[in-house]
């Protein structure tokens, strides 16, 4: 049975359906990765080429992009369908409630055109660091979902030097904060677990979640110039009191010697995980 408050979206007027591999339909996949992307042309191909030892098939949801993000996403061989919107929301509640109906449409159409065992929530901006494929099929037959520890990546004064897109961005940064936040990223293909109104990337249905595997987050460490677009972005679409002054006060200081919330920076590995501070889990 399909939890309360679940449902079906029909496409609206703005979206359309763009194919992309074919060969990838109707076929039953092991992992199959879904996506929310907006304006990703910079780390978009080594997120796609990073995805590709991972999973068996892509599907995204592009809102509103002015770059060249559906063309890139359409293609490439590992991306089965796209759903491209070409009408940005400007209401900032109206926005953060669409996420849900995206994340769920999306994830009917993979039921329907990509059959798989496991779905694979990602940011383009993220990069796990394990064998994602042979921990999920480690997993106990009663573990559902899979939460992943998430730790952000900051620009220092002796690592500020912009991403290109010809790099790969897993391991791109040398120091990260040891807030650790805990996204639910994978979850199984089961009846009852789906995407209400309202929600925002973790769905609900789920009864039995473990913690494990480890992220990389980028979204704070591509650029100088990509902090200050971030910090605009959150001021001028999310909610002010709780999104905007937080990002209006962090302008001009992209360089970090400490993480956002004062703690001290760490390298990747153990150090890192053994003085993690826990966070809420929204990213």
């Amino acid at each position: 049975m399909v939890e309360d408050g679940t449902g079906t979206w029909p496409l609206r007027d703005s979206e359309r359906v763009i194919a992309g591999n074919a060969a990838l339909l109707g076929r039953t996949h092991q992992l199959v990765a879904m996506t929310r992307v907006r304006n990703e042309a910079l780390i978009l191909p080594d997120t796609l080429d990073y995805l590709s030892s991972h999973v068996d098939a892509i599907i995204a949801y592009d809102d509103a992009s002015t770059d060249e993000t559906v063309d890139m996403l359409r293609a490439h061989p590992k991306v089965a369908l796209i759903v491209a919107n070409q009408a940005w929301e400007r209401d900032v509640d109206a926005r953060k409630r669409a996420e849900g109906r995206h994340r769920g449409l999306l994830l009917e159409m993979a039921r329907a055109q990509v059959p798989h065992d496991w779905m694979f929530c990602f940011d383009p901006d993220e990069r796990e660091t394990g064998d994602v494929r042979r921990h999920l099929y480690g997993l106990d037959a009663e573990c559902d979902a899979l939460r992943v520890r998430l730790f952000d990546a900051y620009l220092t004064p002796e690592d500020q030097a912009p991403y290109t897109s010809d790099q790969e961005l897993l391991g791109f940064r040398k120091y990260y904060g040891p807030e650790q936040r805990d996204i639910l990223m994978f979850w199984r293909n089961r009846e009852g677990i789906g995407f209400a109104q309202g929600d925002g990337r973790t769905p609900r249905g789920m009864t039995a979640v473990k913690t494990d595997l480890y992220c990389q987050h980028y979204g704070k460490s591509l650029s100088v110039a990509h902090w200050e677009e971030t910090c605009d972005y959150y001021v001028q679409h999310f909610p002010y009191e709780t999104y905007g002054a937080k990002w209006e006060a962090r302008k001009g200081k992209a360089v970090h010697i400490e993480s956002d919330f004062g703690n001290p920076l760490h390298e990747w590995g153990e150090a890192l995980f053994a003085q993690a501070v826990a966070m809420p889990s929204q990213k």
